[in-house]
């Protein structure tokens, strides 16, 4: 049986939705080449930064448990696709300690962490 597009739309977004809410917001947005970490708190927070930034196939998005997800922008709305890299609460961190070290507003040695989700939730604000 031929697949026509339409029904391909409805699988393909189908298994995005399936995936999406297995995504644990809140998450961080990691730039390529830049510091600056980005809090998205929701899905839609992530479809606004997208619309909004020039994204290349290095930046990531990293979930409250450590997974990390590259950014597929070839659709109409980006999503989200797992990778195999995991990070842990040390990996997460070290980045925000490097977010932080940009601003120079905490003194770094004093950034500490018990989980992933507390780190990712220290950048909302």
């Amino acid at each position: 049986m031929k697949e026509t597009s339409q029904e391909g739309g409805v699988y393909r977004e189908k298994i995005h939705n399936m995936l999406t809410n297995m995504i644990a917001w809140p998450c961080i947005l990691k730039l390529e080449g830049d510091d600056e970490l980005l809090f998205l708190g929701t899905k839609q927070d992530f479809i606004t930064e997208c619309q909004t930034l020039i994204l290349t196939d290095s930046d990531y998005v990293l979930d409250s448990n450590g997974i990390s997800y590259l950014i597929d922008i070839k659709q109409d709305k980006p999503v989200l696709v797992q990778t195999e890299k995991v990070l842990t609460v040390e990996d997460v961190t070290q980045l925000i300690r490097t977010n932080e070290f940009v601003k120079a507003e905490v003194c770094l040695t004093k950034i500490y962490f018990p989980t992933i989700s507390d780190a990712i939730n220290s950048l909302h604000y």
